[in-house]
């Protein structure tokens, strides 16, 4: 990073048509991480395992926790993929929390220039938090807001959120660039993750019929190593543990070239997530923070 942040963002991020690979993490933030903390955990995700982004997830309502995130991704040149989270249980708090995050992106100099998306999420259509009328509105709005600064808006979710709203076609046409939860653990189809393969590429290509082109990431994409009471597979033959998971991540990188030949560059993707103490069973550490396995994914093939 430079020693102060430039006066506009023209060029400064690498072109999305050069990403894909392996991005980076997801990264659970009710915990409010301190900023010691933040600094030492995208330390690690950029040095250790070349990330280039952080995909938050979850929320903290903590005064002024967006601005410890702008400094620490600053610090450690990684950018941000900013999320307002709506939360499982209805109500407005996910209101406040887009005009706080809106504000800082606004006021501190930093934000703009390591904030490299915002989504509306987490499986917001699944959840039926908002109709996707209102939901598509609602990433237009943000779009308007944000473009003086240049920072695109889409929406977290997996294929199936969309097509039990009749394929929600406002919201894919309304978005900058798609998002998707790739989680095959729980399809109908699922065996071993070494098997995932033609499930990934079923919602692959519903996206790609219906993005127009657009960008595609895997933002909150992973198998897990145990099951858990929000964590159940739908077909008996799933096999959730630690060999799975690594070899879901095998997978991925095996099919670099598959996934490099799709719209827009290639699919660019998350590890979801860094650890298991914010998600139990899909961290790369486990909650004693050891390395569950080798993870050196490929960044290009």
């Amino acid at each position: 990073m430079p020693s102060v942040p430039p006066d506009i963002s023209a060029n400064w991020w690498c072109h999305p048509e050069t990403e894909y690979a392996f991005l980076g993490f997801s990264y659970e933030i009710s915990a409010c991480q301190s900023r010691a903390q933040l600094q030492r955990e995208f330390s690690d995700m950029r040095n250790r395992f070349n990330s280039r982004y952080v995909r938050l997830y979850g929320a903290c309502d903590q005064d002024g926790f967006y601005d410890d995130v702008v400094e620490a991704a600053w610090n450690n040149s990684l950018g941000v993929h900013a999320l307002i989270w709506f939360g499982f249980d209805g109500g407005d708090a996910w209101v406040n929390r887009r005009d706080t995050l809106f504000s800082i992106l606004h006021s501190n100099p930093k934000a703009q220039f390591v904030t490299r998306g915002v989504q509306f999420g987490s499986e917001p259509l699944f959840d039926d938090v908002l109709p996707h009328g209102r939901l598509a509105k609602q990433v237009q709005l943000a779009k308007s807001n944000l473009s003086s600064l240049g920072i695109p808006v889409t929406v977290s979710e997996m294929a199936y959120g969309y097509q039990e709203r009749g394929g929600a076609q406002d919201v894919l046409d309304a978005v900058d660039f798609v998002n998707i939860h790739m989680l095959p653990f729980f399809s109908q189809q699922a065996s071993t993750a070494d098997q995932a393969w033609p499930i990934i590429m079923n919602d692959l290509d519903w996206f790609s019929q219906r993005s127009a082109g657009k960008k595609m990431y895997l933002d909150e994409n992973g198998w897990p190593s145990v099951t858990s009471e929000g964590v159940q597979p739908n077909r008996p033959s799933a096999v959730a543990d630690v060999t799975n998971e690594q070899e879901y991540f095998v997978l991925l990188d095996k099919h670099c070239p598959d996934l490099k030949k799709l719209a827009a560059g290639g699919v660019g993707w998350f590890a979801h997530i860094y650890s298991d103490d914010q998600e139990p069973g899909y961290g790369i550490y486990d909650d004693a923070g050891v390395e569950k396995f080798t993870f050196k994914p490929r960044t290009s093939c």
